[in-house]
């Protein structure tokens, strides 16, 4: 797979979703809104959201809240991640954290990671983001 096989329609699509998931996160103590939508080798895409805690430690972020509703929706661990867009309510640069970014390795090792850089929209592989990432 490459970056060719997200469509410019299905990347439309994600950045549209991840938007809408923004306003559903719950960011209480950073006010910093993240949603993210993921599209799964099957074409379903799947949204998620940030949901923070008082122990910041157990917050989790939209990239792994959209890869785990994917896993609930297709009812399988085996989804496979084509693309997934990240969006934040401050319209700043954002790319996936070092945790999110292991976790669509896992489930797309080839995955395009749509987000807003610093010098604007960028299509990066998850392989690009992670070098190396790792895998049993």
């Amino acid at each position: 797979m490459n970056l060719s096989t997200v469509t410019e329609s299905e990347r439309q699509k994600l950045i549209q979703v991840a938007t809408q998931a923004v306003s559903k996160a719950y960011a209480p103590y950073s006010q910093f809104r993240v949603g993210a939508a993921v599209l799964t080798e099957t074409g379903k895409i799947f949204a998620g959201c940030n949901v923070e805690n008082a122990s910041y430690g157990l917050s989790m972020c939209a990239e792994r809240n959209a890869i785990a509703n994917a896993i609930m929706g297709e009812r399988s661990d085996t989804i496979r991640v084509r693309a997934i867009a990240i969006v934040n309510s401050q319209n700043v640069p954002c790319s996936p954290c070092g945790a999110c970014r292991q976790v669509i390795w896992e489930f797309g090792q080839e995955a395009q990671v749509i987000f807003l850089g610093k010098q604007g929209w960028q299509d990066s592989t998850i392989e690009e983001l992670l070098p190396e990432g790792f895998s049993l």
